[in-house]
């Protein structure tokens, strides 16, 4: 099974909590994740609370993504 996510909503700072295809809702904490030019837009908050659910995961205006793997392992249980 593919893992994929089908919910995210905004907490607070970096974290969003996130609702998986096979039933789990993590929370998952980027502000160590956001490094790289592609990532650099993200550290305004502002423009961290602007995503979307596109191609399964998390998404930003710039293109800016992260496997729903990744997402998947480096959450904890909500």
């Amino acid at each position: 099974m593919f893992i994929e996510i089908i919910e995210a909503k905004y907490i607070d700072g970096y974290r969003l909590l996130l609702l998986f295809n096979n039933g789990e809702r993590r929370i998952v904490d980027l502000s160590n994740s956001l490094k790289g030019t592609v990532y650099a837009p993200l550290k305004d908050i502002n423009y961290f609370k602007r995503f979307s659910i596109k191609f399964n995961t998390v998404e930003w205006e710039n293109g800016a993504d992260f496997a729903p793997e990744f997402l998947f392992e480096m959450g904890s249980a909500a």
